[in-house]
């Protein structure tokens, strides 16, 4: 892997990750762009002990461009993108519309491929690898950053979810705290190694999953996928690596080599779920990383959280009152028959 680190016209960094050693990324951003003002704040929420994001400077972004105008696609004569190079493998820039900037953390968008109309999905193995280098390179480099607590790496995909650039990418979010969902998870795994004598939460679920095998999806020598027994989503897989990690820097060389054929599979299964002519579905891939400096850090594992806001065919899963107003799930699907169903749809 080459990186290669630059500029765009209103000084934001753009970084370059190339399959190629020989590949030169010198082109210049031409755009007679202003320096980016945001205005984040984070505000604590007293009730409830979490923090939310105020950023209204996101109103003004861009919204379902089309395809000739994508400010993802590569630049060409005559229509000038966030990326100067006429084409790439790979792209990480800092979101010019951050929802956490200036001392309380970092947003940045991932580009996982030059073709507007791929999908993750459409990804090669080396392609997908090399996405996996990128995402493990940017926490690195943002958990040096003096304020912030966590690296967030995710993909919303489609429509459905609020996604309002089709071109294949993802965002980084380096938060300046420790997020609710993670604080959940850290006290249950602290609660379980009290209770257990030591035990660690994280390998229990993954060796129950694999014990039972009801909701086990794809199993490969260093990854296992299923869908978890309080699956909260109609049709969601969560992604372990068998040798617990507690972030994307942790992972051993085999795990690295395996997860994009594991990963793209899972990928590839959820467009069939639905039956053959039916959109592609919508998701949210999240990877879970141990916050930068919370004790007990090695005890966390290193995960990904697959799911879909899609149902059944035509309809969604809206989070209505018990969902919003209290935090309580009801999935229509038994996480059971969700696994049996992506074990169907495997790749001949």
């Amino acid at each position: 892997m080459k990186k290669t680190s630059t500029r765009l016209a209103d000084g934001r960094e753009l970084i370059y990750y190339d399959s190629r050693d020989d590949a030169v990324r010198d082109a210049v951003d031409q755009r007679p762009l202003p320096r980016v003002t945001t205005a984040s704040e984070i505000r604590h929420d007293r009730l409830l002990g979490d923090s939310v994001a105020v950023a209204s400077h996101r109103q003004g972004r861009t919204y379902h461009p089309p395809a000739d105008e994508c400010p993802l696609c590569p630049s060409q004569a005559g229509r000038l993108s966030e990326i100067p190079a006429a084409d790439y493998d790979v792209a990480v820039f800092e979101n010019r519309f951050p929802s956490l900037a200036g001392g309380t953390g970092r947003c940045e968008v991932v580009c996982f491929t030059s073709d507007h109309h791929a999908s993750f999905a459409d990804l090669t193995e080396e392609q997908a690898a090399l996405v996996l280098e990128a995402w493990t390179d940017r926490t690195a480099e943002l958990t040096q950053l003096p304020d912030v607590e966590q690296v967030f790496c995710f993909e919303n995909r489609g429509a459905e979810i609020g996604v309002t650039l089709g071109h294949p990418h993802g965002q980084i979010y380096a938060y300046p705290f420790v997020t609710p969902r993670t604080e959940r998870m850290l006290a249950s795994a602290e609660a379980h190694r009290e209770r257990t004598g030591g035990r660690n939460l994280f390998d229990d679920v993954v060796a129950d999953e694999l014990a039972d095998g009801s909701r086990v999806v794809l199993e490969g020598e260093h990854w296992v996928a299923f869908v978890p027994y309080a699956a909260h989503w109609p049709y969601e897989v969560h992604l372990y690596p068998r040798r617990r990690v507690p972030d994307l820097l942790a992972l051993g060389e085999d795990a690295r080599t395996e997860f994009p054929q594991l990963y793209l599979e899972v990928l590839r299964r959820f467009d069939r779920i639905f039956g053959a002519g039916e959109p592609p579905t919508p998701y949210i891939a999240a990877w879970h990383q141990a916050p930068v400096r919370a004790p007990h850090r090695a005890d966390f594992a290193l995960h990904l959280e697959l799911f879909t806001i899609r149902r059944t065919p035509g309809k969604l899963k809206f989070l209505a009152g018990s969902e919003s107003g209290m935090n309580v799930f009801i999935n229509d699907v038994p996480p059971e028959a969700a696994a049996q169903r992506l074990r169907e749809v495997a790749s001949a």
